[in-house]
Protein backbone atom coordinates (compact mmCIF):
# COMPACT_ATOMS: atom_id res chain seq x y z
CA UNK A 1 0.00 0.00 0.00
CA UNK A 2 1.38 3.31 -0.74
CA UNK A 3 1.63 6.50 1.10
CA UNK A 4 -1.03 8.88 0.68
CA UNK A 5 0.05 11.91 -1.78
CA UNK A 6 1.43 15.30 -0.69
CA UNK A 7 -0.87 17.64 0.67
CA UNK A 8 -3.20 14.83 1.81
CA UNK A 9 -4.12 13.63 5.63
CA UNK A 10 -2.70 10.74 6.65
CA UNK A 11 -5.60 8.20 7.80
CA UNK A 12 -5.45 7.29 11.78
CA UNK A 13 -6.17 4.09 13.89
CA UNK A 14 -9.72 6.21 14.25
CA UNK A 15 -9.97 6.35 10.57
CA UNK A 16 -9.99 2.66 10.14
CA UNK A 17 -11.98 1.65 13.79
CA UNK A 18 -14.66 4.91 12.24
CA UNK A 19 -15.01 2.76 8.81
CA UNK A 20 -14.80 -0.71 10.10
CA UNK A 21 -17.60 0.25 13.09
CA UNK A 22 -15.36 -0.88 15.63
CA UNK A 23 -13.15 0.65 18.80
CA UNK A 24 -9.88 1.68 18.20
CA UNK A 25 -8.68 -0.73 20.99
CA UNK A 26 -10.05 -3.47 18.27
CA UNK A 27 -7.94 -1.86 15.75
CA UNK A 28 -4.71 -1.83 17.78
CA UNK A 29 -5.08 -5.64 18.57
CA UNK A 30 -5.51 -6.68 14.95
CA UNK A 31 -2.28 -4.31 13.85
CA UNK A 32 0.00 -6.10 16.51
CA UNK A 33 -1.20 -9.36 16.16
CA UNK A 34 -3.62 -10.06 18.99
CA UNK A 35 -7.43 -11.79 19.15
CA UNK A 36 -10.16 -10.83 17.33
CA UNK A 37 -13.21 -12.48 16.24
CA UNK A 38 -12.86 -13.27 12.79
CA UNK A 39 -15.83 -10.61 11.48
CA UNK A 40 -13.92 -7.74 13.19
CA UNK A 41 -10.43 -9.22 11.62
CA UNK A 42 -12.32 -8.86 8.33
CA UNK A 43 -14.20 -5.63 8.80
CA UNK A 44 -11.24 -3.89 9.93
CA UNK A 45 -8.31 -5.46 6.57
CA UNK A 46 -11.02 -4.25 4.47
CA UNK A 47 -11.50 -0.20 6.20
CA UNK A 48 -7.52 -0.18 6.27
CA UNK A 49 -8.06 -0.99 2.50
CA UNK A 50 -10.43 1.78 2.12
CA UNK A 51 -9.35 4.60 4.21
CA UNK A 52 -5.49 3.52 2.97
CA UNK A 53 -3.94 3.67 6.34
CA UNK A 54 -0.32 3.09 6.26
CA UNK A 55 1.05 1.67 10.04
CA UNK A 56 3.73 3.65 11.41
CA UNK A 57 5.79 1.27 11.57
CA UNK A 58 8.75 3.45 13.29
CA UNK A 59 6.61 4.72 15.94
CA UNK A 60 5.45 1.21 16.47
CA UNK A 61 8.77 -0.18 17.43
CA UNK A 62 9.95 2.79 19.30
CA UNK A 63 7.53 1.70 21.85
CA UNK A 64 8.54 -1.47 21.86
CA UNK A 65 12.57 -0.91 21.94
CA UNK A 66 12.55 -2.52 18.94
CA UNK A 67 14.19 -2.19 15.31
CA UNK A 68 12.59 -5.01 13.39
CA UNK A 69 16.30 -5.38 12.04
CA UNK A 70 18.96 -7.85 12.49
CA UNK A 71 22.48 -7.61 11.06
CA UNK A 72 24.31 -9.84 8.89
CA UNK A 73 27.80 -9.47 10.07
CA UNK A 74 30.64 -10.65 7.24
CA UNK A 75 34.53 -11.11 8.59
CA UNK A 76 36.04 -10.99 5.19
CA UNK A 77 37.90 -8.17 2.90
CA UNK A 78 35.36 -6.80 0.37
CA UNK A 79 36.64 -9.05 -2.77
CA UNK A 80 36.06 -11.75 -1.29
CA UNK A 81 32.39 -10.79 -0.49
CA UNK A 82 32.04 -10.39 -4.18
CA UNK A 83 34.01 -12.99 -4.97
CA UNK A 84 32.81 -15.73 -2.73
CA UNK A 85 29.17 -17.46 -3.83
CA UNK A 86 29.50 -19.42 -0.56
CA UNK A 87 28.79 -16.33 1.13
CA UNK A 88 25.88 -15.06 -1.10
CA UNK A 89 24.04 -18.40 -0.55
CA UNK A 90 23.91 -18.11 3.31
CA UNK A 91 23.45 -14.85 2.64
CA UNK A 92 20.30 -15.17 0.72
CA UNK A 93 19.44 -17.86 3.38
CA UNK A 94 19.35 -15.61 6.00
CA UNK A 95 17.14 -12.67 4.20
CA UNK A 96 14.84 -15.89 3.06
CA UNK A 97 14.20 -16.39 6.94
CA UNK A 98 14.02 -12.57 8.46
CA UNK A 99 11.88 -11.61 5.19
CA UNK A 100 9.07 -14.40 6.30
CA UNK A 101 9.18 -12.65 9.82
CA UNK A 102 8.74 -9.09 8.55
CA UNK A 103 12.65 -8.45 9.64
CA UNK A 104 15.15 -6.51 7.22
CA UNK A 105 18.30 -7.42 6.99
CA UNK A 106 21.24 -4.88 7.02
CA UNK A 107 24.49 -6.38 5.68
CA UNK A 108 27.76 -5.37 7.04
CA UNK A 109 31.23 -6.23 6.13
CA UNK A 110 34.04 -6.23 8.40
CA UNK A 111 37.57 -5.92 6.30
CA UNK A 112 39.94 -3.38 8.11
CA UNK A 113 40.29 -1.98 11.77
CA UNK A 114 38.91 1.24 10.83
CA UNK A 115 35.64 -1.04 9.81
CA UNK A 116 35.63 -2.87 13.12
CA UNK A 117 35.68 0.41 14.97
CA UNK A 118 32.94 1.36 13.25
CA UNK A 119 30.84 -1.43 13.38
CA UNK A 120 31.02 -1.76 16.95
CA UNK A 121 29.84 1.32 17.57
CA UNK A 122 27.07 0.58 15.15
CA UNK A 123 25.86 -2.35 16.85
CA UNK A 124 26.50 -0.63 20.63
CA UNK A 125 23.61 2.19 19.54
CA UNK A 126 21.31 -0.13 19.49
CA UNK A 127 20.38 0.14 15.58
CA UNK A 128 20.19 -3.74 15.13
CA UNK A 129 18.02 -6.13 17.16
CA UNK A 130 20.47 -9.28 16.69
CA UNK A 131 22.82 -10.61 14.54
CA UNK A 132 23.96 -13.46 12.16
CA UNK A 133 27.56 -13.38 11.97
CA UNK A 134 29.86 -15.02 9.05
CA UNK A 135 33.56 -15.99 9.60
CA UNK A 136 34.07 -14.59 12.94
CA UNK A 137 37.49 -15.10 14.88
CA UNK A 138 38.13 -16.10 17.97
CA UNK A 139 38.43 -13.17 20.71
CA UNK A 140 37.70 -10.71 17.96
CA UNK A 141 36.18 -7.35 18.88
CA UNK A 142 32.85 -7.79 17.11
CA UNK A 143 32.11 -10.53 19.37
CA UNK A 144 33.65 -9.10 22.55
CA UNK A 145 30.72 -6.60 21.48
CA UNK A 146 28.06 -8.73 20.96
CA UNK A 147 28.73 -10.54 24.09
CA UNK A 148 29.07 -7.18 26.20
CA UNK A 149 25.69 -6.37 25.19
CA UNK A 150 23.99 -9.38 25.28
CA UNK A 151 22.92 -9.18 21.67
CA UNK A 152 20.47 -12.07 20.48
CA UNK A 153 23.13 -13.70 17.99
CA UNK A 154 23.56 -16.52 15.51
CA UNK A 155 27.04 -17.85 14.13
CA UNK A 156 27.75 -19.45 10.81
CA UNK A 157 30.50 -21.79 11.82
CA UNK A 158 31.92 -22.32 15.61
CA UNK A 159 34.60 -20.00 16.64
CA UNK A 160 36.28 -21.54 19.99
CA UNK A 161 35.59 -20.25 23.21
CA UNK A 162 32.05 -19.10 22.04
CA UNK A 163 29.13 -20.30 23.98
CA UNK A 164 26.54 -19.16 21.75
CA UNK A 165 24.22 -20.04 19.35
CA UNK A 166 26.17 -21.75 16.22
CA UNK A 167 25.20 -23.29 12.57
CA UNK A 168 27.63 -25.08 10.58
CA UNK A 169 28.98 -27.99 9.16
CA UNK A 170 31.67 -31.10 10.25
CA UNK A 171 34.10 -29.43 8.30
CA UNK A 172 37.14 -31.98 9.73
CA UNK A 173 34.54 -35.28 9.12
CA UNK A 174 33.88 -33.41 5.40
CA UNK A 175 37.38 -33.09 4.55
CA UNK A 176 38.66 -36.10 5.49
CA UNK A 177 36.03 -37.76 3.38
CA UNK A 178 36.94 -36.60 0.00
CA UNK A 179 40.62 -36.79 1.07
CA UNK A 180 40.05 -40.58 1.66
CA UNK A 181 38.12 -40.74 -1.86
CA UNK A 182 40.65 -38.81 -3.77
CA UNK A 183 42.82 -41.12 -2.12
CA UNK A 184 41.32 -43.92 -3.00
CA UNK A 185 41.98 -42.83 -6.42
CA UNK A 186 45.73 -44.24 -6.21
CA UNK A 187 46.94 -40.76 -5.85
CA UNK A 188 50.06 -40.64 -3.65
CA UNK A 189 51.77 -37.17 -3.17
CA UNK A 190 48.68 -35.49 -2.31
CA UNK A 191 48.69 -32.06 -1.15
CA UNK A 192 46.54 -29.33 -0.36
CA UNK A 193 46.33 -25.68 -0.10
CA UNK A 194 45.09 -25.43 3.07
CA UNK A 195 43.01 -21.40 3.56
CA UNK A 196 41.80 -19.43 6.30
CA UNK A 197 43.54 -21.45 9.12
CA UNK A 198 43.02 -18.31 11.53
CA UNK A 199 39.48 -19.63 11.97
CA UNK A 200 37.55 -22.83 12.65
CA UNK A 201 36.53 -23.96 9.02
CA UNK A 202 39.86 -23.63 8.02
CA UNK A 203 41.63 -25.30 10.76
CA UNK A 204 39.01 -28.08 10.48
CA UNK A 205 39.80 -29.16 6.90
CA UNK A 206 43.00 -29.12 7.36
CA UNK A 207 42.71 -31.55 10.24
CA UNK A 208 40.37 -33.94 8.29
CA UNK A 209 42.91 -33.59 5.59
CA UNK A 210 45.59 -34.98 7.93
CA UNK A 211 43.57 -37.66 9.62
CA UNK A 212 42.77 -39.01 6.18
CA UNK A 213 46.48 -39.60 5.23
CA UNK A 214 47.42 -40.77 8.49
CA UNK A 215 50.98 -41.84 8.44
CA UNK A 216 51.60 -40.73 4.81
CA UNK A 217 50.96 -37.05 5.85
CA UNK A 218 53.64 -34.73 4.65
CA UNK A 219 53.88 -31.33 6.52
CA UNK A 220 55.76 -30.31 3.18
CA UNK A 221 52.67 -30.86 1.27
CA UNK A 222 50.37 -28.36 3.01
CA UNK A 223 50.18 -24.65 1.62
CA UNK A 224 48.60 -21.85 3.82
CA UNK A 225 47.35 -19.33 2.29
CA UNK A 226 45.24 -16.49 3.77
CA UNK A 227 41.58 -16.53 2.69
CA UNK A 228 39.37 -18.70 0.46
CA UNK A 229 40.29 -17.13 -3.18
CA UNK A 230 40.83 -17.40 -6.18
CA UNK A 231 44.47 -15.73 -6.33
CA UNK A 232 45.25 -17.33 -3.11
CA UNK A 233 44.61 -20.86 -4.60
CA UNK A 234 46.49 -20.02 -7.62
CA UNK A 235 49.64 -18.57 -5.81
CA UNK A 236 49.61 -21.83 -3.78
CA UNK A 237 49.54 -24.11 -5.81
CA UNK A 238 52.55 -22.57 -8.58
CA UNK A 239 54.72 -22.72 -4.66
CA UNK A 240 53.14 -26.35 -3.99
CA UNK A 241 54.54 -27.16 -7.34
CA UNK A 242 57.97 -26.06 -7.31
CA UNK A 243 57.99 -26.99 -3.86
CA UNK A 244 56.93 -30.48 -4.38
CA UNK A 245 56.72 -31.16 -8.57
CA UNK A 246 56.14 -35.00 -8.25
CA UNK A 247 52.69 -34.11 -6.43
CA UNK A 248 49.77 -36.04 -8.26
CA UNK A 249 46.76 -34.81 -6.20
CA UNK A 250 45.92 -31.12 -4.13
CA UNK A 251 42.33 -30.31 -2.09
CA UNK A 252 41.67 -26.69 -2.42
CA UNK A 253 39.83 -25.97 1.21
CA UNK A 254 37.54 -23.84 -0.86
CA UNK A 255 36.08 -24.51 -5.08
CA UNK A 256 37.39 -20.93 -5.31
CA UNK A 257 40.85 -22.26 -4.06
CA UNK A 258 40.35 -25.42 -5.67
CA UNK A 259 40.04 -23.42 -9.23
CA UNK A 260 42.79 -21.16 -8.67
CA UNK A 261 44.97 -24.44 -8.33
CA UNK A 262 43.54 -25.74 -11.52
CA UNK A 263 44.35 -22.45 -13.44
CA UNK A 264 47.88 -22.67 -12.17
CA UNK A 265 48.48 -26.33 -13.13
CA UNK A 266 47.84 -25.51 -16.66
CA UNK A 267 49.74 -22.83 -16.52
CA UNK A 268 52.62 -25.40 -15.43
CA UNK A 269 51.53 -27.67 -18.15
CA UNK A 270 50.02 -30.22 -15.97
CA UNK A 271 46.38 -32.12 -17.04
CA UNK A 272 43.36 -32.17 -14.76
CA UNK A 273 43.11 -34.94 -13.66
CA UNK A 274 45.12 -37.00 -15.94
CA UNK A 275 48.49 -35.65 -14.16
CA UNK A 276 46.86 -34.30 -10.89
CA UNK A 277 43.51 -34.86 -9.26
CA UNK A 278 41.98 -31.39 -7.92
CA UNK A 279 38.99 -31.47 -5.43
CA UNK A 280 37.87 -28.43 -3.51
CA UNK A 281 34.92 -27.60 -1.26
CA UNK A 282 31.89 -25.81 -0.76
CA UNK A 283 29.83 -27.28 -4.45
CA UNK A 284 29.39 -23.56 -5.23
CA UNK A 285 29.63 -21.95 -8.46
CA UNK A 286 33.26 -22.19 -8.95
CA UNK A 287 32.80 -26.19 -9.01
CA UNK A 288 30.63 -25.64 -12.26
CA UNK A 289 32.63 -23.16 -13.69
CA UNK A 290 35.92 -25.25 -13.67
CA UNK A 291 36.68 -27.46 -16.49
CA UNK A 292 36.83 -30.08 -15.63
CA UNK A 293 33.91 -29.84 -12.96
CA UNK A 294 35.64 -30.35 -9.18
CA UNK A 295 34.58 -32.91 -7.15
CA UNK A 296 34.07 -30.96 -3.80
CA UNK A 297 31.77 -31.33 -0.78
CA UNK A 298 28.44 -29.69 -0.70
CA UNK A 299 28.36 -27.09 1.44
CA UNK A 300 24.36 -26.23 2.14
CA UNK A 301 25.02 -22.35 2.03
CA UNK A 302 21.54 -21.32 1.98
CA UNK A 303 20.07 -23.63 4.94
CA UNK A 304 23.42 -22.52 7.20
CA UNK A 305 21.99 -18.26 6.64
CA UNK A 306 18.66 -19.84 7.13
CA UNK A 307 19.14 -22.05 10.50
CA UNK A 308 21.27 -18.79 11.70
CA UNK A 309 18.59 -16.67 11.04
CA UNK A 310 15.73 -18.73 12.77
CA UNK A 311 18.13 -19.22 15.61
CA UNK A 312 18.05 -15.60 16.11
CA UNK A 313 14.54 -14.64 15.48
CA UNK A 314 13.55 -17.74 17.73
CA UNK A 315 16.13 -15.26 20.65
CA UNK A 316 14.10 -12.31 19.64
CA UNK A 317 10.63 -14.07 20.57
CA UNK A 318 11.76 -15.21 23.82
CA UNK A 319 13.07 -18.79 23.43
CA UNK A 320 16.17 -20.23 23.78
CA UNK A 321 18.49 -21.33 20.97
CA UNK A 322 20.39 -24.32 21.20
CA UNK A 323 24.33 -23.39 22.28
CA UNK A 324 25.20 -26.49 21.41
CA UNK A 325 25.22 -25.82 18.00
CA UNK A 326 23.20 -27.24 14.79
CA UNK A 327 25.68 -29.47 12.14
CA UNK A 328 23.82 -29.63 8.30
CA UNK A 329 24.78 -32.93 6.07
CA UNK A 330 27.58 -32.08 3.85
CA UNK A 331 27.99 -34.81 0.99
CA UNK A 332 30.45 -35.38 -1.05
CA UNK A 333 29.60 -34.50 -4.74
CA UNK A 334 32.30 -36.51 -7.15
CA UNK A 335 32.67 -34.72 -10.37
CA UNK A 336 35.54 -35.46 -13.27
CA UNK A 337 38.71 -33.52 -11.83
CA UNK A 338 40.07 -36.38 -9.75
Amino acid sequence: MTPPPPGRRRSTVHDVAKAAGVSRGTVSRVLNGGYVSDQAREAIQTAIREVGYVPNTAARNLVRQRTQAVGFIVHEPHSLFLEDPNIGGIMLGANTALSKADYQMVCVVVDTERDTDRVARYLSGGFVDGAVIVSARHHDPITDVVERLGLPVAYVGHPPGISRPWVGIDNLGAARAITEKLRATGRRRIGMIAAALDRDSGSDRLAGFREALGADFDEDLVEPVPLYAFADGEAGMRRLIERAPDLDAVFGASDAVAAGAVQALRAAGRRVPDDVGVVGFDDSAWALRTDPPLSTVDQPAEGLGAAAAEAVLLQLSGGVADADGILLDAPVVWRGSA
